[in-house]
């Protein structure tokens, strides 16, 4: 049996088994709160592995190895930024958002936390953050299915559309019937495969390779050849373009506290005091995981270095060192581990922008009393709607995927990064602060990232960040009053955190 048919072998079989957990998931969705939010019922474990593999996509197995193999450690900057975001978002959003979604009338979505949490009567809020939602999520599905079908091409030589059809078919399947049940779960096995697979490709690599200290010759001796430094963590010689280059890095960490996607775990919880073993999970699993990716790279480049072969694509170092030390039916796993990364943010995606359709939008304007089935029925028509109009983005190849989700994080983390940090620990924001802040970060992203030269080579959810908490706080200055509920479910939030683990 060829190579290529062990491969096909196991990627049917991963395919198979996310449609079972799927099928799985809808049989356990009874109403809309389970179909969003999953009852408020996830393990941490689930909850921490779900949230990474929702958030690392494919930058974990092909783009941050390929970085690293390419110019060195240099470029891990912004998996430092990425892991330093993740434990404070796990730390400090974590438990107080759990707490305080289920205190602000039991709410099951970030724009009807926010409208709960400021007692906005008018809708406005509500609506407005789910259009942010619907317009930013619909770029990143669509960077998601771009991804998608570029691996089907590169690892299979099937047509880019057909290859693209193919894995959004399957994540638009059982994301449209098992809900948030089924988008966790199989994020929840797509991170263990993401995790088995960079543990394991630099381990084994390690042992053919005879050690760690004829990898760092071979390393040496290749960046002796390129004339580069690869074991060097600032680049040389070190300019104000290169410090604005590592600000930039370590600035994508600030997007965490406004991904929907991600902080909707946090909600999801079985209860707050479990906000703690969530976030030891998923920073170990990132941890090892990030550190997997580079050790992958630098194996990747002792190998070549010892084979004389040139890496034509270094983006493909894992699936190449895959295929080199490990039978083909094993690599085809790991292949699939790369689709897996894919699929996570997609399906999470999905979610999330369908519960803003429903949810925030068509909910807040609908005025009739409609049963939790209507609701249900018309979230998994709109994951199917906002699938097609992704799929038609993606049906020709017009931007790089990082390009794409690069736009679409820093938009989000400057249009709710700062309303949900203040949400949880400033009485005083009001909807007018909350409003003028998602406008401003959302219209800041869009401006700083289409100018060019000098200060505006720096990552735009930077100042779109800062800007957007400015506006947040001078406007809650001059707006707000005191309100007794809004004070009342504060202060029962902090003592229920404060609390949690009596």
């Amino acid at each position: 049996m060829s190579d290529t048919a062990f491969q096909t072998i196991a990627m049917v079989a991963y395919m198979a088994a996310m449609l079972f957990i799927g099928w799985y998931s809808y049989r356990k969705t009874k109403n809309l709160n389970d179909y969003m939010l999953g009852g408020r019922d996830l393990h941490p474990a689930v909850a921490a592995l779900s949230a990474g593999a929702a958030d690392m996509s494919g930058w974990l197995l092909m783009g941050l190895p390929g970085a690293i193999y390419a110019k060195g450690l240099v470029e891990a900057w912004i998996a430092v930024g990425l892991t330093v975001g993740a434990w404070l978002n796990w730390k400090v959003v974590a438990p107080r958002l759990r707490a305080y979604t289920q205190e602000a009338n039991d709410s099951i979505t970030v724009p009807s936390f926010l409208e709960n949490r400021l007692h906005d009567r008018s809708r406005l809020l509500r609506v407005v953050s789910g259009l942010i939602i619907l317009v930013f999520f619909t770029f990143y599905v669509s960077s998601g299915m771009v991804a998608g079908g570029v691996f089907m091409q590169s690892s299979f030589g099937i047509n880019y559309r057909t290859g693209m059809l193919v894995v959004a078919g399957v994540t638009i399947a059982y994301t449209l019937f098992g809900g948030f049940l089924a988008v966790s779960y199989t994020d929840f096995v797509q991170g263990l495969m993401m995790f088995a697979a960079l543990v394991a490709v630099p381990l084994v690599g390690l042992v053919n390779l005879g050690g760690l200290g004829e990898v760092s010759r071979l390393v040496q001796a290749s960046d002796a050849r390129a004339g580069i430094d690869r074991m060097a963590v600032l680049p040389h010689p070190f300019t104000s373009v290169a410090l604005m280059g590592i600000i930039s890095a370590l600035a994508w960490g600030l997007g965490y506290f406004g991904q929907p996607h991600i902080i909707v775990r946090f909600m999801a919880l079985r209860s707050t005091a479990e906000a703690r073993a969530g976030r030891r999970i998923g920073i170990g699993w990132m941890l090892f995981a990030v550190v997997g990716a580079i050790a992958t790279a630098l194996v990747g480049v002792a190998w070549h270095q010892k084979n004389g072969v040139t890496l034509a694509d270094p983006e493909t170092v894992y699936i190449k060192m895959g295929q080199i030390l490990f039978h083909p039916l094993i690599a085809g796993f790991m292949l699939a581990a790369v689709l897996a990364a894919i699929m996570s943010t997609v399906s999470s995606q999905l979610l999330v922008t369908s519960s803003a359709l429903v949810e925030d939008i068509y909910k807040a304007l609908d005025r009739n009393d409609r049963t939790d089935g209507h609701h249900v029925l018309m979230g998994r028509m709109a994951v199917l709607v906002v699938s097609v109009v992704a799929a038609a983005m993606a049906w020709t190849q017009n931007d790089t995927i990082l390009a794409l989700v690069a736009f679409a994080w820093a938009g989000f983390g400057a249009s709710f990064g700062p309303v949900v940090l203040l949400s949880l620990f400033w009485r005083k924001l009001t909807t007018a602060g909350a409003l003028a802040s998602m406008v401003t970060g959302a219209l800041m992203v869009a401006w700083w990232g289409n100018v060019e030269g000098g200060i505006f080579d720096l990552y735009e959810i930077l100042p779109g960040f800062l800007a957007a908490l400015l506006v947040a706080v001078v406007v809650s200055l001059v707006t707000h009053r005191p309100h007794d509920e809004i004070t009342r479910q504060f202060d029962a939030t902090v003592h229920a955190v404060k609390h949690a683990h009596d």
